[in-house]
């Protein structure tokens, strides 16, 4: 019985994570929002790449990036991709398994030099429910986060009625990738 659970859970993860065609980096709402980040008309940003064993099992739905000036490191951000479910897509296995295409959401997480969380912007949300996640004020939620603790829905990150999918489904990528950005990080050193 428990390895049909982490079969099912496996495969439910799967329909979460994993993006759908067509993930657009050159999105215009995404190149305004990183312009904005790079504080310069021009930022020259510079993909990080993650080597497979630091991926692990689950798949990078998005690029890690590092803005340097004059070989100053300035900031880092992440741009990626999160799937979230139709109503009642998710809770019922047999409908996650469906080829029905998720919802989701594009956002990025902005770390200073010290990787800690300086934003959180959703900058594209196509699903129909859960748009609660985009609000500023409950995204605020994650500045600081530095991937030493973990996030808990309900206890460290408020939960949002209705959007029981978006705020689980961006509250665990933060932290993943928040804790693989500093192995990137480290391994560098």
């Amino acid at each position: 019985m428990f390895k049909l659970f982490i079969l099912i859970f496996n495969l439910w993860a799967l329909t979460v994570t994993l993006p759908p065609k067509g993930f657009d980096f050159e999105d215009k709402s995404l190149q305004k929002e990183i312009l904005k980040i790079g504080g310069v008309d021009n930022p020259e940003w510079k993909e990080i790449s993650v080597p497979e064993p630091l991926a692990g099992l689950s798949p990078i739905n998005g690029k890690f990036m590092v803005l340097a000036d004059l070989n100053e490191l300035k900031k880092y951000i992440y741009v990626g991709r999160v799937n979230s479910c139709r109503q009642g897509g998710c809770s019922n296995p047999a409908q996650a398994l469906s080829i029905e295409t998720p919802e989701y959401f594009d956002y990025l997480i902005v770390f200073d030099t010290n990787l800690l969380v300086q934003q959180v912007k959703v900058y594209n949300y196509q699903a129909t429910h859960g748009q609660e996640v985009t609000n500023k004020g409950w995204l605020k939620q994650f500045q600081g986060y530095d991937g030493s603790r973990s996030l808990t829905v309900g206890k460290s990150i408020d939960a949002i009625s209705g959007a029981t999918v978006s705020v689980f489904g961006i509250t665990n990528d933060i932290q993943e990738k928040t804790q693989i950005l500093k192995k990137l990080v480290e391994g560098k050193n």
